[in-house]
């Protein structure tokens, strides 16, 4: 008997990967998680259902979420980043020396428990020493913070159920005020492709717009996830991501990357024109 795991993308489409051994399976006070073993796309790790990421396909995800702003602001050197259990995004940022301290707010201590057994390149620098991990609930963690950080990396599920909170005007103003005077927000956006998902992502980037002087969209390409098309945004109080972008800065650091490069950063700010459209509806 064959096993596969299904996932909506929407009520007509569904994407499926099959599955070698259901490693993993335990419901926490918040959600449901488990880990698959596929032959195609490796560990799998999925929440109610959803895709979060894969060991094939989850670097695209962690290296445009991390060195995009990297890459810009030229002295980050404390980072908050909420959510992101599995260990992905604070294993890109442990690779810069420059950095001093990683706050990381997940809600759920068992997503970091189960990626520690079973994603462990995943989660191979959660016990880095500039690393501090609070389980806690990221409005009330950030509301305690002012003009603390230089980065912040909002690494939430999609703006549906117990993560839509993160996709509110409030929380993009709270993120604001815990930033300091040049820093710079980045957070995953969703898909344009599919209607719904479509409408999520104008209404978040309607807000952001209205909170931070500088707001943009970039794109990257992830197999797994919704119509294998993903947007992040980027928001900030000084720095433009292309016009600030220091290549030579950034390159100097030989850092091996498998999907980021500086002429990628550039060209993930060009967005196809239905794209463009879509924004400025709702920029005003």
């Amino acid at each position: 008997m064959e096993l596969w795991f299904d996932e909506f993308h929407t009520p007509d489409v569904k994407h499926s990967l099959r599955v070698n051994r259901h490693l993993y399976s335990r419901r926490s006070d918040y959600q449901q998680i488990d880990i698959y073993d596929t032959p195609e796309f490796g560990k799998v790790l999925t929440l109610d259902g959803n895709v979060m990421l894969t060991e094939r396909d989850g670097f695209i995800y962690d290296e445009m979420m991390t060195h995009v702003p990297m890459a810009v602001h030229p002295h980050i050197q404390d980072v908050l980043v909420i959510g992101a259990g599995d260990g992905g995004v604070v294993r890109e940022l442990a690779r810069y020396d420059a950095i001093r301290s990683i706050d990381l707010v997940e809600m759920d201590e068992q997503v970091v428990e189960a990626c520690r057994r079973y994603l462990p390149e995943n989660a191979c620098r959660l016990d880095d020493r500039r690393v501090h991990i609070y389980f806690d609930n990221a409005l009330r963690f950030i509301r305690r913070r002012k003009a603390q950080y230089d980065l912040i990396i909002v690494d939430s599920n999609d703006p549906f159920g117990p993560s839509e909170g993160y996709f509110t005007r409030e929380f993009y103003g709270i993120c604001y005020n815990a930033l300091r005077d040049d820093g710079i927000m980045v957070n995953q956006q969703g898909s344009p492709f599919y209607r719904h998902d479509a409408e999520a992502m104008q209404r978040s980037h309607k807000r952001i717009v209205s909170t931070f002087p500088i707001s943009r969209v970039y794109q990257a390409h992830i197999p797994t996830y919704a119509a294998g098309y993903w947007l992040f945004g980027f928001a900030s109080k000084k720095y433009h991501p292309i016009d600030d972008l220091d290549k030579e800065k950034w390159l100097s650091l030989n850092l091996k990357t498998k999907y980021y490069t500086v002429r990628l950063h550039t060209g993930a700010f060009f967005l196809p024109a239905f794209l463009e459209q879509m924004l400025e509806e709702v920029e005003g």
